[in-house]
């Protein structure tokens, strides 16, 4: 039989993560996740639900969350679940946990805007987020899409552009 195992989220780091390092130089992190799901309740009133989920980081990326995660950061994290068993007093313990498996920082730049502002927490000016490895650091100037519009198929027949996303809605810049 086939299995699956892939948790995706996304959510507000609870406390501060306390890096550490196992018998082997390994680094180790372990935080706290709150997750919310907003749905509609029984008397038709928007209900906010957290879940509250404990994340093991290792490595790099445990050394990048030690860095540059505090309390209050929006990441997600992509990983697998993982049930802990042990015995205590005689009574058997469980515990269903995420092990991440990677781990992506979601809060503003240095200078840039954003929920957490360009400050750390002590109001020094907050470090740029550091490339993926294998990845080069993504360029600052990028074009700005927060105005862009989506003509969705099927809007003006199906024509060049019916799927295009440009910021302002003109796809006149599109040079193919």
């Amino acid at each position: 039989m086939a299995s699956f195992n892939k948790v995706i989220l996304l959510g507000n780091v609870t406390r501060d993560p306390e890096l550490r390092y196992v018998s082997n130089g390994t680094p180790v992190t372990e935080i706290g996740l709150a997750v919310n799901n907003r749905r509609k309740g029984a008397n038709g009133e928007w209900v906010d639900e957290t879940t509250f989920v404990d994340v093991t980081l290792w490595s790099r990326d445990a050394e990048i969350a030690g860095e540059y995660v505090t309390k209050g950061s929006p990441i997600m994290i992509e990983g697998r679940l993982k049930l802990d068993t042990w015995e205590k007093d005689g009574k058997k313990n469980s515990k269903l946990r995420v092990v991440g498996e990677r781990l992506v920082l979601l809060g503003s730049r240095q200078g840039g805007p954003g929920p957490e502002g360009s400050r750390g927490p002590e109001g020094s000016p907050r470090p740029s987020r550091p490339a993926a490895a294998g990845r080069p650091e993504q360029p600052e100037d990028l074009p700005d899409f927060s105005q862009a519009t989506y003509d969705g198929p099927g809007r003006d027949g199906g024509g060049r552009g019916s799927d295009a996303v440009s910021p302002g809605g003109s796809d006149d810049d599109i040079p193919f």
